[in-house]
């Protein structure tokens, strides 16, 4: 059996197993994508072995859609709320006359296509067996390498600065705490992912999803 979830806010994905393990009764339950806890939306979770073993043929390698919040003006060690603040960019930057709309939909069609990404410090990528995120923590050096991701469309919803607000579909491996990063170094303001929600993978869409107090 498979579940759309609608993975609520402070909650990793892995709580979101443990519930669906707890009011099922069945031990084997997994999840096709991690969701960060800062991030909303849609979360494929499996239940029982067979379930299980097919989560990687129906999440993995699917382009993902998500609606994002980021936030001008600075950055951040993480790349999102959850960080500690790294610098404050130019705080004399005029804001209605070199950030304006259209130079921020010009700077977001910039992103549109394959590129190189590189993956924020703080993810769940395994260096030497360790997840990046723990060595981050621990104060150690995190060197990764560029991944090609394609951003397949990114769509702006609104921009009052400093909030800007995306919709965006892109690959699977795409890192939209690197992209907002990205968005905010070619903007001069620098930036970080506020919010997140993913509303859709490949065929999956979030509004199919149920929450987890209606399990």
């Amino acid at each position: 059996m498979f579940l759309l979830i609608d993975k609520p806010k402070g909650m990793t994905s892995h709580d979101v197993v443990d519930v669906v393990r707890n009011k099922t009764g069945e031990k084997r339950v997994g999840h096709g994508g991690t969701l960060d806890p800062n991030a909303t939306g849609l979360l494929i979770v499996g239940v029982g072995r067979e379930a299980t073993r097919k989560l990687h043929e129906i999440s993995a390698g699917k382009d993902k859609e998500y609606e994002a919040e980021i936030m001008l003006g600075e950055e951040r060690d993480t790349g999102d709320l959850e960080g500690r603040k790294l610098s404050i960019f130019n705080s004399q930057f005029s804001i209605n006359s070199q950030i304006s709309k259209s130079n921020v939909t010009k700077t977001l069609n910039f992103f549109i296509g394959e590129q190189m990404q590189v993956p924020p410090e703080y993810s769940a990528i395994k260096i030497k067996g360790k997840k990046a995120y723990e060595l981050a923590r621990e104060g150690k050096k995190v060197t990764l390498q560029p991944r090609k991701v394609v951003i397949h469309s990114i769509k702006l919803l609104s921009y009052f600065y400093p909030v800007l607000r995306i919709s965006c579909r892109v690959s699977s491996g795409t890192y939209i705490r690197s992209l907002a990063v990205d968005i905010g170094r070619k903007l001069g303001t620098g930036a970080y992912l506020n919010n997140l929600r993913r509303t859709r993978i490949g065929e999956y869409k979030v509004e199919d999803a149920i929450q987890l107090h209606d399990l």
